[in-house]
Parts: structure tokens; sequence; C-alpha cells
């Protein structure tokens, strides 16, 4: 146990110096790196209970995990976000339940959990305060992930974007299904009052797991902002300043736009490289493209570059590979251009090309 803890500290300690050399830093590193320096900060103070009292005193890391992680989503997805002094509010009952823990000296023992003492209260207010602390902090943590990959779909026009976020979703999962074994064990051992000393073991070796994938992923992760809007789309298209008569003009702005420009061939096409093609305002697109047509612009986008590869594949002489097809006609990447195919015609490229040469050929 000795072991993990100084593990944390010293590999905690390394990976914020290597977030502070991290070039072109933003909030979210600053969030990356000042968690990092307070969970080298937990495993050194438990490194310190060992060593004096035996035995770990009762961990609040919980309470410093999941506010911090919260406010490390935030920054990843919402633009310009900002620290703020009362913002350090979140860290309150992390630090109270730390320095308490001192000063009365409560070991991380679950035997005896509901033992009739003195800090009775303290235990119990401790673990309804952590629970409170998981459920609250992570489902916003779920929804703001949720809710910006969403909102991806309306801004850009592949895949790569969406799939900078879905390792933060993959995390969210992980340590949520992290706290479910914690409480699981915890509850186990206080109900059945055995002895489990995997428990302090479990949460400090996976506290050690999370300081490496955040101290790797925070090293090469970039934000992907977007402007965000709240409510759904019914509820803010009701307060629509656009008339019938200028939702028509600015759909008809839009396939003109495509039918000559063609500008889904570009693969790093985007609604804001749209709204400054055609001069119409980024909400207003969104709105038109959202009501009038049915479709987000991911999809607007693909459906047109689909169509495309489809004109191509039908081509009786084409030199011309699968593979090329899909970048010639906007696609970034082999693995996006089967997945958007596939999903939008039911059937792979490749059999596509085989059902237009039968048919031709018939």
């Amino acid at each position: 146990m000795e072991i993990i803890a100084w593990l944390g500290v010293s590999h905690g300690i390394f990976a914020a110096i290597l977030m502070l050399a991290k070039k072109e830093r933003n909030v979210s590193d600053q969030i990356l790196t000042a968690w990092l320096c307070l969970l080298a900060i937990e495993f050194l103070s438990c490194a310190i209970d060992i060593n004096i009292f035996g035995e770990p005193l009762l961990s609040s890391s919980f309470l410093l995990f999941n506010p911090a992680f919260y406010l490390y989503v935030k920054s990843l997805t919402k633009e310009s976000y900002k620290l703020k002094l009362i913002h350090l509010l979140h860290l309150l009952p992390f630090l109270t339940f730390k320095v308490s823990a001192y000063i009365i000296q409560e070991p991380y023992s679950l035997t005896s959990f509901f033992q009739q003492d003195s800090t009775l209260w303290y235990r119990l207010l401790f673990s309804v305060l952590s629970l409170v602390s998981w459920i609250f902090y992570n489902s916003a943590s779920a929804v703001l992930v949720f809710k910006h990959r969403k909102r991806l779909k309306n801004e850009y026009s592949t895949l790569e974007a969406d799939r900078k976020m879905g390792w933060l979703l993959f995390v969210v999962v992980l340590y949520n299904l992290y706290c479910g074994i914690a409480v699981g064990i915890g509850v186990y051992a206080v109900l059945m009052k055995v002895s489990l000393p995997v428990t302090p073991v479990y949460i400090y070796s996976t506290m050690l797991a999370f300081v490496y994938i955040f101290g790797f992923w925070g090293l090469i992760q970039k934000s992907v902002f977007i402007e965000s809007n709240n409510g759904s789309d019914d509820e803010k298209y009701k307060k629509s300043s656009l008339t019938k008569a200028q939702k028509t003009k600015i759909k008809t702005k839009i396939l003109d736009y495509f039918g000559t420009e063609k500008p889904h061939l570009n693969p790093e096409f985007s609604m804001s490289l749209l709204s400054k093609n055609i001069k119409i305002p980024k909400h207003q697109i969104t709105e038109v493209l959202n009501i009038e047509i049915g479709k987000n612009f991911f999809n607007f986008v693909n459906e047109y570059r689909v169509e495309e590869v489809k004109k191509q594949l039908s081509k009786k002489k084409n030199l011309y590979s699968i593979e090329a097809i899909g970048y010639e006609c906007g696609f970034s990447s082999k693995s996006t251009f089967f997945t958007v195919f596939k999903k939008i015609t039911g059937i792979t490229p490749s059999a596509y090309k085989d059902i237009a040469a039968n048919s031709k050929n018939a």
C-alpha cells in the first residue's frame, strides 16, 4: 500500500510538470495540472498516515475527484471558460474532511463503521456527502459530454472532432464504474462486518491508474469548442426572428451553394466556413437545416459526399480505388468514409459498386 502511495506522489508530480511544459496551455490544462498536484498531495498524505498511524486515515479522495473532473469536462466543452475564485468552493468539502480526519484521527475502517462512538456522525456525514457528490458531479459531467457531442454534429462535417471527445466519455463511464464498485465493496464490508484490506488498495490503485490516464490524454488532448446553445431545438426556434420567407431564402441559398461550389469536397469544411462563404450567421443556418431541411450539419454535408461517391462508383471506367474515391469526395479518413456511407445507404461502398456494375451489365 505504501508503495502505491509513493508511486502516486512521484508520478502525479511528474505528470503535472509535463503539463506545465506543454505548449499552448489552456484553462483545461491548468485545471488538470492543479488536479494532478492535489492527487499527489492526497497520495502523500496516505503515505504519511501509514508511517505515523499504521494505516490510512479516512480518505476524502472522492470529494476531490468528483468536482475536479466536472470542472475539467466543463473547460473542455465550454467556449471561453474561465476559472473564478468561486470555483474553489467545490474543493471545500474535500479540504474540510481532509483536515478534520487528521484532527479526530478517524481511521479508514469499514468493519467498525456503525460502531456507537463519538465519531459515528462524522462517518455517516462523510458517506452521505461522498455519495451525493458522486451522483451530482458525475451526472453533470456525463450530461455535458453528451450535449457537446450532439452539438458537434451541427458544427463539423467529420467524425474526428467527435472522436476527440470519445475518450472523455470513456473516462466518465470508467470512473462511474470504479465508484460503483467501490460503493459496492464498502456496503458489503459494512453490512457483513468483515475486514477487507483490499478496499484502500483498490481505491488508491485506481487513483494511480487515473493519474496515468489523465496525464497521457491531457498532453495530447485539444479542446473542441463550439458555441453553446441551451434548451432543445423546438424551444430555441419558437422564439426565432426568421420569417417563413427568410427561411426559404436561406434554404435556397444553401442548396444553390452546395450545387454550384461543391464545398462538401473539402474534408475540412465546417459550419464556420459555410457561414463565412454565404454570409449568413451560423445560428440561422443551423435553424434552417434542422427545421426546414430536417438534418443536422454533419448529415447534410455527408449526404452530398455519399451522392458524389455513388456517382464515381457507378462510372464504368474509374481507375481510382474505393478508398481514393472517398478521399476525392471529401471524406477525411477511410473509417469515416465507410462508416458514413454504410449508415446512409445501408451497404458498404464495395457492395454498392458491385450492384452498380451488375445493373449496367444486365
